[in-house]
């Protein structure tokens, strides 16, 4: 059977299927991102890819997801566009916040336990986001990155850690390229790859890159390009 609009006929077995497909679609998929971050050999690196979509329209090729919270602190936010900036101007408020009143710089697993709180007194109304951290100790410069999930669950590891609508696709670069103790160019090397390769095979993400190599002396910014359709 078919039912006819404006534009014309289509078949109502696809119609149902989108109708379907709508009623079950996460809303962390609704503009669509891939972020990951991995650690190196006294180095960490964050990256993320640049596209605003609404679903498969793409509205701009410049949206920011990472943001730096601290001298060697960055976080990746991943989810819904209007929570993206909402909880990243909460976050930056608390971390100037703690910096002042603590007289000291804000260190990753502090900063990733202040996120696990925020999330999780939202928990019945949470912000659609998964942020992935990624720094170095201001203290030993020590390498740190972890995730936590949409109300506050966090997960530390020792490798990498992936979130977007891209994540298994970049879970699965990341398995294959990843290597222990890498230096800040084989990092982004790696990194840049994974990235790129992950997002060209998800339609919600892409059209760039941004990729931070986070060093004890020193922050180094470089931006990808990428396929464009």
């Amino acid at each position: 059977s078919y039912c006819r609009n404006e534009r014309g006929s289509f078949k109502l077995s696809y119609y149902n299927e989108y109708k379907s497909y709508l009623r079950n679609m996460s809303i962390l998929e609704y503009n669509g991102a891939a972020i990951v971050a991995m650690k190196g050999k006294n180095c960490v690196a964050i990256a993320a890819d640049t596209r605003l979509g609404i679903r498969f329209q793409t509205v701009s090729c410049n949206f920011q997801k990472i943001f730096p919270m601290g001298k060697k602190l960055f976080v990746g936010l991943p989810g819904l566009a209007t929570d993206v900036q909402t909880f990243a101007n909460e976050l930056k408020f608390h971390a100037n916040l703690y910096n002042l009143s603590e007289n000291r710089e804000l260190s990753p697993k502090t900063f990733l336990s202040m996120i696990s709180n925020f999330l999780y007194q939202r928990r019945f109304g949470p912000y659609f986001i998964e942020p992935v951290v990624a720094g170095l100790d201001p203290k030993t410069d020590e390498p740190f990155i972890a995730s936590t999930d949409l109300i506050g669950c966090p997960m530390v590891t020792d490798d990498f850690v992936v979130a977007g609508t891209c994540l298994e696709q970049l879970y699965g670069m990341c398995e294959t390229l990843y290597k222990p103790d890498q230096s800040p160019d084989e990092l982004f090397e790696c990194i840049s790859q994974a990235l790129l390769n992950a997002q060209d095979r998800d339609a919600y993400s892409g059209w760039g890159g941004i990729v931070y190599i986070i060093e004890p002396n020193k922050i180094t910014k470089r931006e990808l390009k990428a396929r464009m359709d």
